[in-house]
């Protein structure tokens, strides 16, 4: 039986958060032709950060992964606002991640892993995507964790 990824994300115990407003002047999502860039989104649960401080210092892999699952759950949210739907994302193109890395922490993928897993399991074949996964030495208002996707629509 086949399942749509609004299932999917219903099963695993998740929705689809309000996008969060922009934090300076830009837009969460832009739309272009049958891409949706998504701005960066931090770890944010409720207007708060869902943790704060750099990976290797202050915060753990397994927080970090988290903060990236929250990331993606926030970008996602801001994709299908301009998708109409959740449904209507197709194919999860390119994942972005940034980690805010004490000095000589180099395992962002196992972070950014977070991020990538849930989209592999909300959208099966179609989560799969371009990576990239950046050490940074701060990021804004002290996250550990920032995201950003390109997805691909249908219709």
């Amino acid at each position: 039986m086949h399942t749509t990824p609004q299932e999917r994300l219903k099963k695993l115990g998740y929705e689809l958060p309000a996008v969060p407003a922009p934090a300076g002047s830009y837009v969460p999502a832009v739309r272009s032709g049958n891409l949706i860039f998504t701005a960066g989104q931090l770890p944010l649960q409720e207007g708060r950060l869902h943790t704060r401080g750099r990976v290797g210092e202050e915060v753990s892999i397994e927080e970090a992964r988290e903060a990236a699952r929250i990331c993606a759950l926030n970008a996602l949210a801001a994709a299908a606002e301009q998708a109409s739907g959740l449904d209507k994302i197709s194919r999860i193109v390119r994942v972005g991640g940034f980690v805010a890395s004490a000095p000589g922490f180099e395992r962002q993928p196992e972070v950014l892993n977070g991020a990538s897993e849930l989209l592999g399991t909300i959208f099966g074949e179609a989560g799969t995507h371009a990576r990239t996964a950046v050490g940074v030495c701060a990021l804004p208002f002290g996250s550990p964790v920032e995201v950003e996707l390109v997805v691909e629509v249908s219709g």
